[in-house]
């Protein structure tokens, strides 16, 4: 068998590249100086008999060739980082998981899931196990597991990547809200429709699970919702909303901390019930280590436990 011309390190340095745009910005990510991160780039291109990038002034951009590897690359890299973590699993314990969430899991269920997760380990597994966490809307996670930059993700809004596994994981209730003294509070009865579609609706970012999941449930019945401030964040949207600012729909895991002080009051109205899935998200070529296979197996009876929509 002939024996491979490219190594682990030169591609770990074409994807750093093709991520910074340059040699020199890519030299301190991969810990080199900038000539030995060129010189590995020229000889995985010599050893390849390609070119990866065009030349743009200073920049380096990925050509076809280059757009074409990046993929199979951080595949392999992945790979290799999952043997590593697979030695160094010599007592079946955890390791390092690397874990997504989209922005309402991320803050109010998964530290729930976490803390579980830990107390079902073996005292011995306990203290060999860390999770890095990355939070994010649901588009910006899903494109970290493409890119092999996650183990799994949780997210709330559809994915349409085909490079992923999409498994319908928890379901979750959003319900309408105002601030406690916001006029929109009947004082008995529903608040009519018209009066919602003209009310100032407090929403998330574009690119939010949240978001398209509230407009596509609404729009039928409201025609149009007139929007009033973005957040980039759940937290600050439910504030803003019992400070007076508008009405909004978020999942109640968001708002049931509010509803319970009465800082916000869930407005009866005769839409049907909102009800929406979130998902369990993996790349369909990603080899899960025993670890990852461990925490999906719990998330799959967190799930199966809960009460639909219920904290």
């Amino acid at each position: 068998m002939e024996t491979p011309r490219l190594t682990l390190r030169q591609l770990q340095i074409f994807a750093a590249v093709a991520d910074a745009g340059s040699t020199s910005a890519a030299a301190g990510a991969v810990a080199l100086s900038q000539s030995a991160a060129s010189a590995a780039l020229n000889d995985l291109e010599r050893a390849l008999g390609m070119s990866l990038f065009d030349r743009v002034g200073k920049r380096l951009v990925l050509n076809d060739n280059g757009r074409e590897l990046l993929p199979q690359a951080r595949e392999l890299l992945d790979r290799a980082a999952a043997i590593e973590r697979w030695a160094r699993d010599d007592q079946g314990h955890v390791g390092l998981l690397r874990i997504g969430a989209s922005t309402t899991i991320g803050n109010y269920v998964l530290p729930t899931l976490l803390a579980g997760f830990q107390r079902d380990l073996e005292a011995s597994g306990q203290p060999h196990w860390t999770a890095h966490v990355a939070i994010a809307n649901t588009l910006a996670i899903a494109t970290q597991v493409v890119n092999f930059e996650l183990d799994l993700a949780l997210v709330e809004g559809p994915c349409e990547q085909p490079e992923l596994n999409v498994e319908p994981w928890l379901t979750d209730e959003l319900v309408i809200v105002a601030g406690a003294r916001d006029p929109i509070v009947p004082a008995s009865g529903i608040v009519p429709t018209e009066q919602l579609r003209e009310a100032t609706w407090l929403l998330r970012e574009e690119g939010s699970g949240t978001r398209e999941i509230i407009r596509e449930a609404l729009t039928p019945h409201l025609l149009h919702m007139k929007s009033g401030i973005e957040f980039g964040n759940s937290e600050a949207i439910k504030r803003a909303a019992a400070s007076g600012l508008g009405i909004t729909c978020l999942s109640r895991w968001v708002v049931d901390d509010m509803l319970k002080s009465g800082e916000l009051v869930e407005l009866p109205t005769a839409l049907p019930k909102l009800m929406r899935s979130f998902y369990l998200i993996s790349h369909a070529r990603k080899q899960a280590t025993p670890g990852v296979r461990r925490l999906t197996a719990y998330l799959r009876g967190f799930a199966q436990s809960s009460t639909p929509g219920r904290p």
